[in-house]
């Protein structure tokens, strides 16, 4: 195909211009190729200069004799666009200036859409954000079938929405209902879903892309296929009202209101729908500028600098060993899990050793039922299955383990029983094998007590279920190497979690700062809360489930086995309210035995209205009433949270803010439009949050006291994020 090219050298460049991220070539058949690659970036994102390099382009492209027609295609090898350069949002002061913004992309978009000859849109990789928004423009769209292939608008993830008249072409593309669904979850679309959804007009094998392109701008600007007839029927006056309906009212169950840009989202929808696209673009760029300047955006922007930031860091200054092999250590739902997301997520092979075959057919069937739903979902095919399945393999010896380079042990929480793994894994694997303990309580440092080589054991702590939860805690003992350390961070990175490096400390970080937060909410059900009503306060404040749910959903017996070693460690604050352990002594362990604060084994609309036993109420002895607000309760509840937060800090529990942010959203579901504990005490402001612990201090009892670091910070006027792009107070480790 380049034979059949001509490179017109435009833009000309001058030693004082930036490099344009975008080139013009032209075939020989008159079809203009507009390349984007922004150079010294791994993938295309856009910025607010591009808007005049797009125009000058077009330009060029417009002065071009006999022009046919135009094919934009990335110049990246994994990604078409993938996104906007979110710190260009962030740089806004005002409203008006975010809303400004908005408008200038707009204007582009308008221009690509208005041009006079076809414009095809060849996408490869990540499409997303103002990287679909300009693919929306054109006039057609090809896409490749390779899995890195996906297409998203993911604004609302950041608080905002589609800026740059998204929000009005793709229901016009794909109708209303489809639409909605995208934006509104922020998820991404794969190549063939997205073809027979109409967002895609073809979709090939990446060595045809371009040519795929090619011959679109041939056949000329086609007429768009009608759209399906629930899609047309929604767009009529009682099908637009029924929709809207209930998509609120089901967005709203969801949010619970506290995200605003789903609202936007849906108001800017329907005004472009009822009153025309301008009105609609005039809505949209309003909007926009409005949630840039939210604290909901500012805190979702935090967390999404942060984790990005976290990204590019080995965790220890040295470099990773290569890790080639995995072991694990136990076929139960930790392990299982495990071996799951090291062979689906990282693709590395995994040897799984269990006392019993049982234990092995058992992890083996937790990762065939999870790559079966993705098959039956159409988003695996069956030889890919396979092939996923057959890098996971299993043995009641030590078979294999020669060749592991790092073993993660999931196995029983005895003290003793994992010392014996570590002997035998020293016994059995190669020298260089790191010895990594899942253990969510037992300080590692013990666990290392009598190991050859204890600079090459680590804890990494994973959170139930593997699969679903982001999160996992790196934990060196003092005498852990920095190359153990990096070597395990590298392989969580690889395995898809969030790896945060914490101190070896009792409940390390996010049980220890989870213990105080549960422990509230037994005081309150104690005290004669309604469950419901404790869950309903925590889940409106913004956490996913309750915190009495929570327990049902990773286990009475597990949720209540740590707090015996925190009271140890820390002093009484711990110490769960006297009677709760009514709860065990009745063999209630949750969902996991059917028996728990709330019925199971109900099926139908009563199984997902997740209804209370009234049998806990007579087994604590308490008759429920609401006596106390939703409010009251979960400030109870999450003040003792971010009290514990900041000793973490102070005790370097943590080295950051920022991991401690990123900690609590990822791994127990802090609600992220806060942004995390130590973002929401310097919403609260540091002095109001002394003040509030004092007063709870005096009406519960002196565990609400406020540390000696947040009083110390308040009288400083000192704050834990200095930013939103999270450059917190590092604490020195």
């Amino acid at each position: 195909m380049r034979d059949n090219m001509e490179n017109s050298n435009i833009p000309e460049t001058t030693p004082a211009e930036p490099v344009s991220a975008f080139s013009l070539m032209f075939t020989a058949e008159h079809v203009g190729i507009i390349t984007i690659d922004v150079p010294g970036e791994k993938v295309n994102t856009l910025k607010a200069e591009f808007a005049q390099q797009i125009c000058t382009i077009l330009q060029k492209a417009q002065q071009y004799p006999n022009l046919k027609g135009l094919v934009l295609i990335s110049g990246k090898s994994d990604s078409f666009i993938a996104g906007a350069d979110i710190s260009m949002i962030s740089g806004c002061k005002t409203a008006a200036e975010a809303s400004s913004l908005a408008q200038k992309g707009q204007t582009v978009m308008s221009q690509i859409a208005s041009f006079s000859v076809p414009v095809v849109a060849a996408i490869h990789g990540a499409c997303l954000g103002g990287g679909l928004e300009i693919a929306l423009a054109c006039h057609s769209r090809v896409c490749t079938l390779d899995d890195k292939t996906q297409l998203g608008l993911p604004e609302v993830q950041l608080g905002l929405l589609p800026g740059s008249g998204g929000t009005q072409r793709l229901p016009r593309l794909i109708g209303a209902p489809k639409a909605l669904d995208m934006m509104l979850t922020g998820r991404s679309i794969r190549a063939k879903q997205a073809l027979r959804m109409g967002l895609v007009d073809d979709a090939v094998p990446y060595s045809i892309l371009l040519q795929t392109a090619l011959e679109r701008v041939a056949k000329g600007r086609k007429s768009r296929p009608p759209l399906p007839w629930q899609a047309r029927l929604a767009g009529g006056p009682l099908g637009k009202s029924v929709l809207f309906h209930f998509v609120r009212k089901q967005t709203r169950t969801k949010t619970h209101g506290n995200y605003p840009a789903t609202e936007k989202i849906i108001d800017v929808v329907k005004t472009g729908l009822d009153q025309g696209s301008g009105n609609g673009y005039q809505a949209e760029a309003t909007a926009f500028g409005e949630l840039v300047m939210t604290p909901e955006s500012a805190a979702l922007r935090g967390l999404f600098f942060a984790s990005t930031a976290l990204k590019k860091e080995k965790g220890a200054d040295a470099q990773p060993l290569p890790v080639r092999r995995v072991g694990i250590l136990g076929g139960g739902l930790m392990g299982g899990g495990i071996a799951n997301v090291t062979a689906t997520k990282a693709g590395l092979p995994v040897r799984i050793k269990d006392i019993n075959q049982e234990g092995i057919r058992h992890a083996l069937k937790y990762s065939w039922d999870l790559l079966e739903k993705k098959v039956r979902r159409r988003r695996l095919t069956r030889n890919e299955q396979q092939r996923q399945m057959m890098l996971i393999s299993g043995t009641t010896d030590y078979s294999g383990f020669a060749q592991i380079d790092i073993v993660v042990e999931a196995v029983f929480e005895d003290l003793s029983l994992k010392q014996s793994m570590v002997a035998e894994i020293e016994k059995n694997a190669a020298p260089r094998t790191i010895f990594a303990s899942n253990t969510s309580s037992l300080p590692i440092h013990k666990i290392a007590e009598q190991a050859s080589r204890p600079e090459q054991v680590i804890g990494l702590h994973y959170f139930s279920p593997v699969d679903k939860m982001p999160l996992v805690e790196v934990i060196p003992h003092a005498g852990t190497s920095a190359q153990t350390i990096s070597t395990t961070v590298s392989l969580a990175k690889k395995q898809g979690k969030t790896a945060i490096v914490v101190g070896d400390s009792a409940g390390f970080y996010v049980n220890r700062i989870l213990a105080p937060y549960i422990n509230e909410a037994a005081r309150c059900l104690l005290a004669g809360e309604p469950i419901d009503h404790i869950d309903k306060a925590l889940v409106n404040f913004g956490f996913p489930v309750g915190p009495i749910q929570l327990l049902d959903e990773v286990g009475i017996d597990v949720g209540t086995k740590i707090g015996p070693i925190l009271v140890e460690a820390f002093g009484e604050r711990f110490a769960a309210p006297s009677g709760f352990d009514a709860v065990l002594k009745d063999d209630r362990k949750g969902r996991k035995n059917g028996k728990g604060f709330y019925l199971y084994g109900q099926k139908g609309r009563a199984a997902k209205q997740k209804q209370v036993d009234p049998a806990i109420y007579r087994l604590l002895n308490v008759t429920p009433k609401v006596q106390q607000s939703e409010e009251d309760i979960a400030q109870r509840c999450v003040m003792l949270m971010l009290n514990e937060a900041v000793r973490c800090l102070d005790e370097q529990v943590i080295r950051s803010a920022r991991d401690g942010d990123l900690g609590a959203v990822f791994g127990i579901g802090f609600p992220p439009f806060r942004g995390g504990p130590f973002r929401y005490i310097d919403t609260l402001g540091a002095a109001n949050a002394v003040k509030t612990l004092e007063q709870l201090a005096q009406r519960y009892g002196e565990h609400f006291l406020p540390c000696e670091g947040l009083v110390r910070r308040a009288e400083q006027g000192e704050r834990f994020c200095s930013d939103e792009r999270a450059s917190e107070k590092v604490s020195k480790v």
